[in-house]
């Protein structure tokens, strides 16, 4: 079924991304006045008029025995409902979540809240004096969330604002460097990434690059102190132990690393982990590493196109300890395909006899870039499929291993309209996975389909992205450093 939507003269954005979260299988199409019927026959899902004094929102079931329904909201005394204010966008997607729950007999764990960054808003009540529960109640009545989750996003805001206290806001900065190859690329995954074995001759290009574009970049920070290190991709542990030995090298040619509070390197992919490679890392001072299985059952991990298999992320894991790293995060994914409740249970059981320090428990979100959408289009939306039991399993489990949620963020088109949650021992929480998410502290970021943000005084937020493609980035590296240059005005 397409859903189609007429007369939508405000508030699109907000009223399409509320119908894809309860019909994220249907395409939804939105119209100003009547669609053209050679291209879309059948009747329209919903109609919208907004006018001065109301909302007025209709619903046409698709099954003709079924009546259509109509609700209104009245503009409160003073208030013009005809034109964009924040009045009138929280009355219409309140309108809009209470008739689709209605109509479809359930409800969205984050309510009506359609943003990636939901423990921002309980961030801002906590700055403004209210107590952890009063945080949660804020998000209870004006966002509509369920108290489990609107108590879970108050809880990480108050962890956050603890973990981040020792952070340099004002002058300081976190250094984000890309690398974007990988062994294969996985049937989810829509992060910029190429295979290695097509570009391994090329890698050397791909690293004088990035040294031009940190040698131009470093004087825009100079005097600012550099809180956190990530590398990040891409797997960047496809590069040879002597890549990664130059690399780190680079960075500490270019920027102070003295006052670095965690200095990452996603490893990632257990298939391309060595314990020469992991030598290295040590010897350069890296503090945090992933090893990420995604799923400990090997019947998924073949599906989704990771070629490893659980042993071999065992084997990764326990070569990371031996090594020294004493503060390893883990992935993993609910909602892939085919997997069920009692998968979950059995890859949180395998990473229990690990132990690693910091577990990301991601929900499948589908990306228009994933070769996941093909996949799909063949096998039907229901075998995709993450669920509250899923969710509590994963949450039990990292409980049971001394783990508490410290970071929090959504993504469009999430498998059951939950939620990326990361879990840490006490003192081995991700802060820069943190600062990403709160938007506080400035990123400048290196590499091909990195993106740099700018955060400025008063809160302006603006950001300049690199090419994506590796050969345009090598090629057009000027351009990539005149970009910074207008971010940062040096």
């Amino acid at each position: 079924m397409m859903i189609a939507v007429e007369n939508i003269e405000l508030y699109r954005y907000e009223i399409h991304s509320l119908l894809k979260a309860f019909y994220p299988q249907e395409t939804v199409k939105v119209f100003v006045g009547e669609p053209d019927v050679r291209k879309y026959p059948g009747p329209a899902f919903l109609r919208v008029e907004f006018e001065p004094d109301r909302i007025e929102m209709t619903v046409f079931p698709e099954e003709a025995a079924e009546m259509p329904f109509t609700r209104t909201v009245r503009a409160p005394e003073g208030a013009a409902f005809d034109q964009k204010s924040t009045a009138c966008k929280t009355a219409a997607k309140h309108l809009l979540y209470e008739m689709l729950c209605d109509y479809t007999k359930t409800s969205l764990p984050w309510g009506e809240l359609i943003g990636i960054r939901p423990t921002k808003i309980a961030m801002a009540r906590l700055r403004e004096g209210d107590s952890v529960e009063e945080a949660a109640r804020y998000m209870e009545t004006e966002h509509l969330v369920s108290p489990e989750k609107a108590a879970l996003a108050a809880q990480i805001a108050e962890r956050e604002r603890k973990i981040l206290s020792g952070i340099h806001y004002e002058n300081g900065f976190s250094l984000y460097v890309g690398i974007p190859f990988c062994p294969t690329t996985c049937l989810y995954c829509s992060f910029t990434s190429y295979p290695l074995a097509s570009w391994k001759p090329r890698v050397g290009e791909y690293l004088d690059a990035l040294e031009r574009e940190m040698e131009a970049s470093a004087p825009m920070f100079e005097g600012r102190i550099l809180d956190t290190l990530y590398i990040g991709g891409g797997t960047p542990t496809t590069l040879e132990p002597s890549e990664s030995e130059r690399l780190i090298g680079m960075i500490r040619q270019y920027f102070d690393t003295g006052a670095l509070q965690e200095f990452t390197v996603e490893a990632g992919r257990p298939d391309s982990i060595t314990a020469e490679k992991l030598a290295v890392l040590r010897e350069c001072g890296v503090s945090r590493i992933s090893v990420n299985p995604q799923t400990m059952r090997d019947r998924t991990l073949k599906l989704i196109g990771r070629q490893h298999t659980a042993a071999q992320t065992e084997e990764a894991f326990r070569l990371a300890r031996d090594s020294g790293f004493d503060n390893i995060n883990m992935d993993i994914i609910l909602g892939l395909p085919g997997e069920t409740p009692e998968d979950v249970r059995y890859t949180m059981e395998k990473i229990r006899e690990l132990g690693p320090d910091d577990l990301t428990v991601h929900s499948l979100a589908v990306k228009r870039a994933s070769g996941l959408l093909k996949w799909i289009e063949k096998n039907g939306f229901s075998s995709i499929s993450n669920t509250d039991e899923c969710m509590e399993i994963a949450a039990r489990g990292a409980a049971e291993m001394g783990m508490s949620p410290y970071y929090l963020y959504r993504q469009k088109n999430m498998s059951g309209n939950f939620e990326n949650v990361g879990y840490a021992r006490e003192g081995r929480a991700g802060i820069y996975n943190i600062l990403i998410m709160e938007e506080k502290q400035s990123i400048l970021a290196l590499g091909a389909g990195s993106i740099s943000k700018g955060v400025f005084p008063g809160g302006r937020i603006e950001r300049r992205d690199n090419a994506k493609e590796v050969a345009v980035y090598i090629d057009h590296i000027d351009e990539m450093i005149e970009r910074k240059k207008k971010l940062f005005g040096r």
